[in-house]
């Protein structure tokens, strides 16, 4: 069996399911075994050919229907998998179903996925537990070994080479990858997309410069394993030479993305004097070399050109600072210098800071513009500005319904919105706050770490393995997390459970309770409805209300007066409620907001 069917058999097996398919499977409807041969299956599809064919079903009298014209064509593509060896191995090792969902992965449906996991065995999900915890294995088992070499466990002779086995067999997979995808060829162009308008997203030159860069990453690793083990005696300005050149290929890279210059159609149109359709094939080549052409300011193009703008240059500034560090670091470790090594870390403590301060720069600009073209959505009114509204509380639309009026906002000039557009603007502030909150975490956990290894380096006496706790306690709580997924994941059963609660409105629930008939009374038993609060006493008397001492004064009987109390008065929301606020203000119930 192939390496990629067992891998993909391991992973997917207790996803799949059962492979009953409708019409039966492949070899039933040749009539053939499992282990037959490429002869058998040919002389069985020319068998059942002759006999399920609608021609030959037509000359011996038989009407055709639509079901034997698809057994026909179900019978001829089962033919077509299992003569091809390559599919019929595929097709043996994950039948049908996973067939279909290698050729068109987005046509699972992920209620069927999980109906199929809930259903699978102990040792299906075993399999799958076993990828991620081998996963996890493979990733922290390079630190751990460090850890432990720099403590001494391994003893004084341990060689570095082969400490950092795991990482020549990362390097060995990856280096395997590059070859690949060079190996892969260009880029066939898709039918719907004219041969003047197809660009190659992976050209030949992009992954070489790529394997280029990588081979710069090993070569680095090589000389410091050399260098640690005293294999030769070079300078550690020698040792990082690799990494020099890494980072002026990074600085190659972003630098023409950093001085990107966006153009719209229309700016190109005015500059040339002529419609962008009639540009000619060396025009259009020339521009967009020079610039990033997009449709409109207002375009998605146009956002994600800024986005590889600013990230570009992200990417520049994290690549100084980097090669700061590196030239502190050897000037710490080539001159013998006693600087302190928090002051060597210095520029990670400086990008740390900056990296948070971008972000919370970039959720304060997202939530700025869509303030300006939705006051309303941070609670704001549309009419003012956030100072001018401690002073409005009280302020009432002109139609007198609580609602703010929009004539202001429309006198300065700004646009309604649909509500679509409000739910847009929610998205961004969210994914924008979200973004934030995700990229100042992990440099806050990274710094931890940083902390944790210069506080080491400066003599702190724990062991060296405390430097990657706060990792391996994360890889340990998220393990124990998918185990009680993956083993905890049972099938509800529904079984005679009907669930419809489509007429449970509040009309239909009211009008059942009044057309229900009532009771029949008991025989046997005197029944007498209790009164309604609203009606009269039998004997009523004549009195009157004095209102200013709230009493009761009645001209016949002999009860004594009592003293009615008024309802205390309730204090109203003058900010959420201005139906009730023009209600109290009429009765005078109004009170101090203090």
């Amino acid at each position: 069996m192939r390496y990629d069917l067992a891998f993909a058999l391991c992973c997917c097996k207790s996803f799949l399911g059962s492979d009953d398919v409708e019409g039966g499977d492949f070899y039933s409807l040749l009539e053939v075994d499992r282990d037959a041969s490429g002869d058998e299956i040919k002389r069985a599809y020319k068998r059942q050919s002759l006999q399920m064919h609608p021609d030959k079903l037509a000359q011996r009298g038989k009407v055709v229907t639509e079901e034997d014209q698809e057994r026909f064509t179900r019978m001829k593509e089962a033919y077509e998998i299992l003569s091809d060896p390559h599919k019929r191995e595929t097709y043996d090792a994950i039948g049908e179903r996973g067939m279909k969902w290698l050729d068109e992965p987005f046509s699972v449906d992920p209620q069927e996925l999980a109906h199929n996991f809930a259903k699978s065995s102990a040792l299906d999900r075993s399999k799958i537990f076993g990828i991620f915890v081998a996963i996890a294995v493979a990733v922290f088992l390079l630190p751990i070994l460090i850890c432990m070499h720099v403590d001494g466990i391994f003893g004084p002779n341990a060689s570095w080479f082969a400490v950092l086995t795991p990482l020549w067999i990362w390097d060995a997979f990856i280096l395997f990858y590059h070859s690949r995808v060079i190996m892969m060829g260009p880029i066939n162009r898709p039918e719907h997309i004219p041969p003047e308008e197809w660009v190659d997203p992976l050209p030949m030159k992009k992954r070489v410069f790529s394997l280029v860069r990588f081979m710069l990453i090993i070569i680095f690793e090589v000389f410091c394993a050399l260098r640690l083990d005293n294999i030769v005696g070079w300078t550690w300005s020698i040792v990082f030479i690799p990494l020099y050149i890494w980072e002026a290929t990074t600085l190659y890279k972003k630098f023409p993305l950093a001085r990107m210059r966006i153009v719209t159609v229309e700016d190109l149109e005015t500059a040339l004097g002529k419609p962008f359709a009639e540009f000619s094939h060396a025009e259009k080549e020339l521009i967009s070399k020079r610039y990033s052409v997009v449709p409109s300011t207002t375009s998605p193009e146009f956002e994600a050109a800024q986005k590889i703008k600013t990230r570009a240059r992200q990417d520049m500034v994290k690549s100084g600072f980097r090669i700061i560090f590196v030239l502190l670091l050897i000037a710490q470790v080539e001159f013998n210098l006693d600087w302190s090594w928090w002051l060597i870390f210095s520029p990670f403590w400086i990008m740390t800071f900056l990296i948070c301060y971008a972000n919370y720069q970039a959720f304060s600009e997202v939530q700025r513009m869509a303030a300006e073209k939705d006051p309303t959505l941070f609670g704001q009114r549309p009419d003012t500005d956030i100072e001018n509204q401690s002073n409005d509380y009280g302020a009432m639309g002109k139609d007198g319904d609580g609602t703010p009026s929009t004539a202001a906002a429309k006198d300065s000039g700004r646009p309604d919105i649909s509500e679509e557009e409000k739910e847009e603007l929610k998205a961004q502030v969210m994914a924008s706050g979200s973004r934030m909150c995700s990229k100042c975490c992990s440099q806050g956990f990274l710094l931890l770490i940083a902390l944790l290894f210069v506080g080491k380096i400066q003599g702190a006496g724990y062991p060296s393995l405390i430097i990657i706790s706060p990792f391996l306690m994360v890889a340990g709580t998220i393990l124990c997390c998918l185990g009680c997924a993956i083993f905890g994941m049972t099938e509800v059963p529904t079984d005679g459970v009907e669930f419809d609660t489509g007429s449970l409105d509040t009309g239909t629930v009211a009008e059942a309770s009044i057309n229900t008939p009532m009771p029949a009374p008991i025989s046997g038993v005197n029944y007498a409805p209790p009164p309604e609060p609203n009606d009269p006493p039998k004997n009523e008397t004549n009195s009157t209300l004095d209102v200013e001492k709230g009493e009761v004064e009645k001209s016949s009987g002999k009860p004594e007066p009592h003293t009615i109390k008024p309802p205390p008065p309730q204090p109203i929301d003058l900010l959420d409620d201005y139906e009730q606020l023009q209600k109290s203000s009429s009765r005078g119930e109004l009170h101090d907001l203090d």
